[in-house]
C-alpha cells in the first residue's frame, strides 16, 4: 500500500484538507505516474484493478443483502394485501402464537426458578421424597427428645454428686464430733478421778451423769451417721443406675444422630423443613415445567400452522414471520418493521452506488490510460481481463 499512498495519498490529503469528508468518492491521478516505466505502469494498473474488484466484491455482498431487505418489504405488502378472510385466519394463529410466546416468557423470566440440578436430583428421588421428610422430622423430633433426657439425667446426676458430697462432708463432722465427745469423757473421767482419789469426793454420780452423756451422744451421732452412709450407699446406687441409663440414651442418640446425617446426606439438605420446602418448590416447578413444555409443542404446532398457510402466499420467507408474530397484529409494529426496512435499503443503496463509482471510476481512469497510451493498451486489457476472470 506505500505506493498507493505515494500516488493517491496527496490528493487525498488535500481533499481532506479543503474540508472534504473521507467518504467522498475516490479520486484518481496519474500525473505524476511515468507509463514508460513498466514498474510504476503496472503498479498503477494493479491498484486500479484492485480497488475495481474489491468495490465489485464488496457491491456483491450488499446486493445480497438489499435484494433480502427488498423481499421482506415485498413480504409485507403480500401479506398486508391478503384477503380479510385470509388474514383473519392468519392472525388468528398469530394470537395464538403470541400468547404460547408469553407463556414461555413469563416462565423465563420468572425470579427464583429452581435450579437444574435439584429439579432432576428430585425428580429422581420422587417416589422417596415424602418417606424422606417424614424420616428425617421423626429424628429431629426424637433427636430433640433424646437430647432433652440427656440434659435431665445430667442435671439429676450432679444433683446426686452434690448430695453425696454433703453426705460425705456430714459424715467427716460425725467423727470429729465423736472424737470430740470421747475426748471430752476422758477429760470427764480424769477430772472426776482427782477429786475422788485427792480429794476424798464422792464422785459416783459423776460418773454417771458423764456415761449417760457421752452414751447419748454418742448413740445419736451414730445413728446419724449410719443414716447418712446409707443414703450415701443409696446416692452411689442412683448415680451408677444414672450412668447405665445415660450410655443407654447416648447411644440411642448417636445412632439416631448417624440417621439423621445419613438422611441428609441422602436427600443433599440440612433439614426435614429444608426438604420440605425443596418438595413443595419441586412440586410448584414441575407443574410450571409441564406448562411450559406444552406452551413449547403449541408454539411449535402453530409455527408449523403459520408456515403452510403462509406458503400458500407469495411469500419470499415465511419464517421470518414465526419469530415476530405480534407484527401481524399490531400495524404499529408493522409499521416500524416497515419503516427500519426501508432505511436499511436506503443505506445499502447508498453504498452500492458509492461502490459503483469506485468500480466505474477505476476503470474509466484504466480506459482512458489505454486511450492515452495505445502502445501499452494491449498489456493493460490483458491485466484487466484477468482480474475480471479471477
Amino acid at each position: 500500500m506505500g505506493f498507493w499512498k505515494k500516488w493517491f495519498g496527496r490528493k487525498k490529503t488535500e481533499e481532506a484538507s479543503d474540508g472534504q469528508d473521507w467518504e467522498d468518492a475516490v479520486a484518481y491521478d496519474g500525473s505524476e505516474v511515468d507509463f514508460t516505466d513498466s514498474v510504476q505502469r503496472r503498479q498503477y494498473v494493479e491498484e486500479c484493478l484492485e480497488q475495481a474488484a474489491d468495490a465489485a466484491r464488496e457491491k456483491d455482498l450488499l446486493s445480497g443483502e438489499y435484494a433480502q431487505v427488498t423481499s421482506y418489504l415485498t413480504d409485507i405488502d403480500e401479506i398486508e394485501a391478503l384477503p380479510e378472510e385470509e388474514r383473519e385466519a392468519l392472525n388468528g394463529i398469530a394470537r395464538r402464537m403470541v400468547s404460547f410466546v408469553r407463556e414461555r416468557e413469563r416462565y423465563q423470566g420468572k425470579k427464583n426458578r429452581m435450579k437444574d440440578a435439584d429439579y432432576y436430583r428430585l425428580r429422581q428421588q420422587e417416589d422417596q421424597i415424602q418417606q424422606g421428610i417424614d424420616k428425617l422430622k421423626e429424628c429431629e423430633r426424637y433427636g430433640a427428645l433424646v437430647q432433652e433426657d440427656m440434659k435431665r439425667l445430667d442435671r439429676e446426676r450432679h444433683a446426686y454428686a452434690y448430695r453425696r458430697t454433703e453426705l460425705e462432708t456430714m459424715m467427716d463432722n460425725l467423727r470429729g464430733m465423736a472424737f470430740i465427745f470421747l475426748t471430752a469423757l476422758a477429760a470427764c473421767v480424769l477430772m472426776l478421778l482427782v477429786l475422788q482419789f485427792a480429794f476424798q469426793m464422792n464422785t459416783k454420780i459423776g460418773y454417771v451423769l458423764a456415761g449417760g452423756a457421752a452414751a447419748v451422744a454418742v448413740t445419736v451421732l451414730w445413728i446419724k451417721y449410719t443414716d447418712a452412709e446409707r443414703e450415701k450407699h443409696r446416692v452411689i446406687n442412683a448415680v451408677n443406675r444414672l450412668i447405665l441409663l445415660q450410655n443407654k440414651v447416648k447411644i440411642r442418640y448417636v445412632n439416631n444422630k448417624n440417621l439423621q446425617e445419613y438422611l441428609c446426606l441422602k436427600y443433599n439438605t440440612e433439614s426435614g423443613q429444608a426438604l420440605e420446602k425443596l418438595w413443595k418448590q419441586y412440586q410448584q416447578e414441575k407443574e410450571e415445567r409441564k406448562v411450559y413444555a406444552e406452551a413449547e409443542a403449541k408454539l411449535d404446532y402453530y409455527q408449523k400452522q403459520l408456515l403452510a398457510r403462509m406458503s400458500n402466499y407469495h411469500i419470499a420467507d415465511p419464517g421470518r414471520w414465526t419469530n415476530q408474530p405480534e407484527a401481524l397484529l399490531d400495524k404499529r409494529e408493522m409499521v416500524e418493521i416497515r419503516h427500519e426496512l426501508i432505511l436499511r435499503r436506503q443505506a445499502l443503496r447508498k453504498q452500492m452506488d458509492y461502490n459503483d463509482g469506485v468500480a466505474g471510476r477505476a476503470r474509466g481512469e484504466i480506459m482512458d490510460i489505454v486511450k492515452r497510451y495505445p502502445a501499452y493498451g494491449e498489456e493493460i486489457l490483458a491485466m484487466a481481463g484477468k482480474y475480471e476472470d479471477g
